[in-house]
């Protein structure tokens, strides 16, 4: 079995064809491009599909979506994205269903890494198991007992939205303080910039990756900065092992490449806050698929729904 994967995000869009077992055969990318229309969009996806199973060899059994922000996952219809203008409410499933004649299923880019880390990846044997990614934001799917956890109306829980300082900086999401807006890399990169000197602006233009950089060769500012961002990654994951006491946490994204500084600070915030969980039994691991969950995970969504759901 060959399935067709989709991951996409506010930049690029990377397609591709993965086999029953998890192993990327063939994949391709292309700028999201969002201003040239959904029209053109859909046009460089139906093309990515068939060039990679033409590089797989094989006819494509299924399609599986992973997108960035909210998406209708049983309608097939993609919510409102800041990163995608014109695209909301376009049914991409129905029109890959169309072209290619297969079944197609669609999940927030999220829960897909979260149902790839669960099968493949560092939650496989795990009954509860969460999946969190730290990049530009934070996201996040949860599943129990193999399957999606959904919320109401089968919503996407967000993750990154839940309150962990209402005294905290306003987000898009009409919150203030929420975990996304405190932890981030964008959130870790302007605590930092705030704090730097007029005689050291050059750090004004820095990445979350330079200050994990810059902490490692002992800066002290860094180093705070470091500290402060594993304290409110503690406090956000502290409150997911009081809510669903899970097996384990995988941890994902861009900042998460240097959870080794961070696992210091995060474990002392557990620590202080879960002291009616048993929180040493859940272990806290580096997602283990790399840049590959999106992909393999939108393959998964495929997989979980027709064949796991049984929706």
């Amino acid at each position: 079995m060959v399935t067709g994967a989709v991951d996409i995000g506010g930049t690029k869009i990377a397609v591709g064809v993965v086999d029953d077992s998890g192993h990327i055969l063939g994949r391709f990318e292309s700028p999201t491009d969002p201003q040239r229309g959904f029209g053109h969009g859909l046009q460089r996806i139906e093309d990515m599909l068939r060039r990679a199973a033409q590089l797989a060899g094989a006819a494509l059994t299924g399609i599986g979506i992973g997108c960035t922000g909210p998406v209708d996952p049983f309608a097939g219809t993609i919510g409102r994205v800041d990163f995608l203008p014109g695209w909301e409410g376009k049914d991409l499933v129905g029109e890959l269903c169309r072209e290619f004649q297969v079944q197609v299923a669609m999940e927030n880019d999220a829960d897909a890494a979260a149902l790839a880390e669960a099968r493949w990846g560092s939650g496989r044997a795990k009954s509860r198991f969460i999946y969190v990614t730290v990049g530009t934001g934070i996201g996040g799917g949860i599943i129990l007992d193999g399957r999606l956890y959904r919320g109401v109306d089968r919503s996407h829980p967000e993750l990154g939205h839940h309150v962990v300082d209402p005294s905290g900086p306003a987000c898009f999401c009409g919150a203030r303080g929420c975990w996304e807006s405190l932890a981030c890399g964008p959130a870790m990169v302007g605590w930092m910039t705030s704090k730097i000197p007029a005689a050291h602006l050059p750090h004004c233009n820095t990445t979350a990756a330079e200050i994990c950089n810059l902490a490692r060769a002992g800066d002290r500012l860094a180093c705070q900065a470091v500290e402060r961002e594993g304290y409110y990654l503690g406090l956000g994951l502290a409150n997911l092992i009081t809510l669903f006491a899970p097996d384990m946490i995988a941890l994902g994204g861009g900042v998460m490449r240097s959870l080794d500084l961070f696992l210091g600070p995060i474990r002392g915030t557990i620590a202080q806050n879960c002291g009616l969980v048993p929180f040493q039994k859940t272990d806290l691991e580096a997602a283990c698929l790399g840049t590959d969950a999106a992909l393999i995970g939108a393959a998964e969504v495929w997989h979980h729904r027709f064949y796991s759901e049984g929706l």
